[in-house]
This record gives C-alpha cells, sequence and structure tokens, in this order.
C-alpha cells in the first residue's frame, strides 16, 4: 500500500507523469550520448577505406535517386544465417563516408553490402536493361535509359565539396580534379589515370557500361556497385578470430 501511495502523484496527475517521463528520458539520452563527445572516435577506423571516387559518387547518387536502396539493404547482420549467404557482417567503418548510409530495413532483393565483384560488368548491365535476362524470378524493373544517359559532371566538384562539410576528407586536388578523375576511371586509356590512381589508390579503372564513347549513368552505377564491399580485407579479421 505504502508503494501505491508513492506511485499516485503519477497514476494521478497525467501532468506530473508526463514531467517524470521527460526526465527518465532525458536522464536516459545523456547517459547514452555524452560520452560521445569525449571519444575521439566512435568508428574504428579500418585498413583500405577511401572516399568515393568521383564516378563512383556519381553512381550513388544514381542509386539513390532511383530509389534502389527501398528493396535492397546495404547492412549485414552479424547472425549466422546472414553471413552465411551475404559474407562477413558490415563494419561501421564500411559506411563512415555515406551521407546518407544505406543500412536499410527491407529486402525485396538480396543485401548489396558484398556484391562489389560478385559479378562481370556485363551481368549488371544485363540486369540492369532487363532483370529477367538473368534472374527471371526477379520482380525488379528494368533502367535501359541507364545506357543512354549521359553521367552529369559539372556539378560533380561541388558533390565532393557538400561531403567535405559533412566530414568525409577529399583533399583540394581531388575537388579541383574532380571531373578529370570521372572520365579517367571509366577510360583505362585515359593519360589522367595515373594521376586518378595516385588520388583514389585501387580504384577499378575500366569501361563499365562496354560503351568506350561516354561515362554514362550506367557506368557511374556500375563502378559504385562493383566497388561495395570490396575495400576492407576481411580475411584480416576472420584470421583474428581463428586465434581466438
Amino acid at each position: 500500500m505504502s508503494l501505491w501511495k508513492k506511485h499516485e502523484i503519477f497514476e494521478t496527475k497525467s501532468l506530473v507523469l508526463l514531467i517524470g517521463i521527460l526526465v527518465v528520458v532525458a536522464i536516459g539520452g545523456l547517459v547514452e550520448i555524452a560520452p560521445l563527445f569525449y571519444l575521439k572516435s566512435t568508428i574504428e577506423k579500418v585498413e583500405g577505406m577511401r572516399p568515393y571516387t568521383p564516378l563512383e559518387l556519381a553512381g550513388r547518387n544514381v542509386y539513390i535517386r532511383e530509389g534502389c536502396y527501398l528493396c535492397h539493404s546495404q547492412m549485414i547482420r552479424p547472425m549466422r544465417d546472414e553471413m552465411e549467404r551475404y559474407g562477413h557482417f558490415s563494419l561501421a567503418a564500411e559506411s563512415m563516408y555515406d551521407h546518407p548510409f544505406q543500412w536499410g530495413s527491407k529486402r525485396t532483393g538480396p543485401d548489396l553490402a558484398r556484391v562489389g565483384g560478385k559479378y562481370s560488368d556485363e551481368w549488371h548491365r544485363g540486369h540492369l536493361v532487363d532483370p529477367r535476362s538473368v534472374v527471371p524470378e526477379s520482380i525488379m524493373p528494368g533502367y535501359p535509359f541507364l545506357a543512354e544517359t549521359r553521367a552529369t559532371d559539372r556539378d560533380i566538384a561541388d558533390h565532393l565539396k557538400t561531403n567535405v562539410v559533412v566530414g568525409v576528407p577529399y583533399t583540394p586536388e581531388q575537388i579541383e580534379n574532380a571531373r578529370a578523375d570521372m572520365h579517367a576511371q571509366a577510360n583505362p586509356e585515359s593519360d589522367d589515370v595515373d594521376a586518378f590512381l595516385e588520388r583514389y589508390p585501387n580504384a577499378v579503372i575500366r569501361d563499365f557500361d562496354g560503351n568506350p564513347g561516354t561515362v554514362s549513368e550506367m557506368d557511374a552505377l556500375i563502378a559504385y556497385l562493383q566497388m561495395l564491399g570490396t575495400l576492407v580485407d576481411f580475411s584480416i579479421y576472420d584470421d583474428k578470430a581463428n586465434l581466438r
């Protein structure tokens, strides 16, 4: 009965109950958020991670514009069935340059966190133009217009500058050469390839859409997809796990 008396004021007065809820939520929030201001970083940096190249960033913009994230997640959970199907669970560092991140929570199609290098460029072209030509049961719409649409490069430097504002470490040199780098990645014969690789080590350089005459949105999107999950050497983490 004494316990009821202590709670009576909250049970009978809605305003007091509301204030009590706000106080408890505020305390809980401070306990979770305050320590983050004292940590140097909340994301463990891993070897291999780099900002997106201009072509990959343009492809990511196409990916978001077309709503691909509505049916595909990019977040592998640390559960056995997930890892057996998709690969090593996702690391926080893999999303450190994503604004916004593409974790998602719905999978009409498979998770794409490790899709890079899994299929050939030709497969991706066929899949994007006519999904059922390579996956008969697919319900994904086709995007043939991507191969016919030139990738916009006039504002790519501004995209890099915007990312700098939110913490992506693009250098002034990378921003200055954004347009040249965007074209160099899709053209292995370009004179700018060596300089491009100095700015973006280990980036893949090739004609992604099969049409060397232009840099299309298909080039950009496939470049982005082929990069996903390829930057981190996960064998290092597997070796560490085996040593335990």
